[in-house]
This record gives C-alpha cells, sequence and structure tokens, in this order.
C-alpha cells in the first residue's frame, strides 16, 4: 500500500488490533496499520531506533492510535514523550481507550491528544470510527492538517 497513510497503533491486547484493522478494511480505508505492543515500542518506532531504523519499511505514521493501559509504557506516557518533542507536532496522536473516565479524558487532552475514543464493543461501532477517522484525518490527497478542537 505504497503511497498510502500510515496508522501506529500502540495496543497491547492482539484480539483489539485484530478488529480494529478488520474495522479498517470493512470501512474501505487504503492504509498501512502498523501495531506495537506497549508504548516504548511506539517511542522506538516513532525515533526510529532499531529494529524500526528502515524508513521505507516503517515510515513516520500519519496516526498515532494510542490505548492508555499499556505495560512497559502507558500511553499516557507516550503523550508526555511527544508533548517534550515538537518535532513529532504534526502527528496526530488520538487516544482509543476502554476507559471514559473523565480524568483520562481531562489528562489526555492537556498532554496534546488530538482525540479520545472509547473503544466501541461492536465492530459494526468500530467500523464507522474508522470511516470517521479516515474522513476526518486522510483526504484522497493524503493527511489532512490537524483540527483545532476535535475532542
Amino acid at each position: 500500500m505504497k503511497g498510502s497513510p500510515t496508522i501506529l497503533v500502540a495496543e497491547d491486547d492482539p484480539n483489539d488490533v485484530f478488529f480494529l484493522r478488520r474495522a479498517f478494511q470493512r470501512a474501505h480505508v487504503q492504509c498501512q496499520i502498523v501495531d506495537v505492543p506497549n508504548g516504548e515500542e511506539a517511542v522506538k518506532y516513532l525515533q526510529g531506533a532499531a529494529p524500526y531504523n528502515n524508513r521505507s519499511a516503517y515510515p513516520l505514521p500519519n496516526l498515532l492510535l494510542l490505548d492508555l493501559k499499556m505495560p512497559v509504557m502507558s500511553g499516557i506516557e507516550v503523550l508526555e514523550w511527544l508533548k517534550a518533542r515538537p518535532a513529532f507536532s504534526e502527528i496526530p496522536a488520538l487516544v482509543l481507550s476502554s476507559s471514559d473516565h473523565e480524568d483520562d479524558i481531562t489528562r489526555s487532552r492537556i498532554l496534546g491528544a488530538k482525540g479520545y475514543h472509547v473503544k466501541p464493543s461492536e465492530l459494526n461501532q468500530l467500523t464507522q470510527l474508522a470511516r470517521e477517522l479516515a474522513d476526518h484525518w486522510f483526504s484522497s490527497g493524503g493527511v489532512k492538517e490537524p483540527a483545532k478542537d476535535v475532542l
């Protein structure tokens, strides 16, 4: 899928990754989904550190989807890392979490998340979310500019 947008998904549950991939397929969104099992691997990917040092195989993502509750390094810690590195400010980071706690939503916003979505429990709802994400963040010519307030 050369030329199509890349989505980096930091998610520790392989089932959630499977259903997310399926939802984007069902929504007919042409994209490359790269998944990593925790925030530490997401940071390595963004830095281009081994094993992600080949930018042809591991391009910088056009969109980052973060679970909050992950081992090793949480989604909140990834947002903190991103906030401290303006070089990555062009990559929109969105939270996709099972948590609907107001504290998690507020903290994510403060740390620069461009969106916060509670994981849908049904594949049809997840497919609709995939369609909405693609419509908002991708255009036929590539990636759209981040909206000022999409939370």
